[in-house]
């Protein structure tokens, strides 16, 4: 293909190529967006494209540039909404499983819970929990491994709260 008849595919084609666009996108920008792309393409391959075949060729490049621009916004839109799904059904996902955990340390015995509690919960440490509630350190470290032991095993079974 010339530029000449290149100058010619633009001239009659350009406008219907906008029209059709126009039709299943109903968003001008984009569709003057895809005209521009789709002469672009045509202007790279003119050396390979027929002139007598260049109707198609337009067509064929405008619709499939079209395609991509639909797949991508729903693919926006699809982010987007899932994104606001998850982060709603993250905020009740959590509160659940908070409830559900809380449920789990309050079945621990009375120590366990205690030093659980000082420890994971107020971030004291050994020695300050033994001073706290007259245990030695071992036996500290003993009932924080026990109750931590209980809940994993009880997290365990998560699924059934899920």
């Amino acid at each position: 293909m010339t530029p000449s008849q290149y100058n010619i595919c633009v001239k009659q084609y350009a406008d219907g190529v906008y029209r059709f666009i126009m039709k299943n996108l109903r968003n001008s920008d984009e569709a003057q967006n895809i005209v521009q792309n789709t002469f672009e393409k045509l202007w790279v391959k003119r050396e390979e494209v027929n002139f007598e075949k260049a109707k198609s060729y337009i067509f064929t490049i405008a619709y499939r540039n079209m395609i991509d621009v639909i797949r991508a916004s729903k693919r926006i839109s699809n982010i987007e909404d899932y994104h606001e799904n998850v982060m709603s059904a993250s905020i009740t996902e959590y509160s659940g499983i908070k409830t559900a955990i809380e449920k789990i340390v309050n079945k621990l015995p009375e120590k366990q819970k205690s030093v659980l509690m000082l420890r994971d919960y107020e971030g004291y440490d050994y020695k300050a929990i033994s001073e706290i509630t007259g245990m030695t350190e071992a036996q500290v470290k003993i009932n924080i491994f026990r109750a931590r032991q209980f809940i994993k095993e009880k997290i365990g079974s998560i699924n059934t709260l899920l």
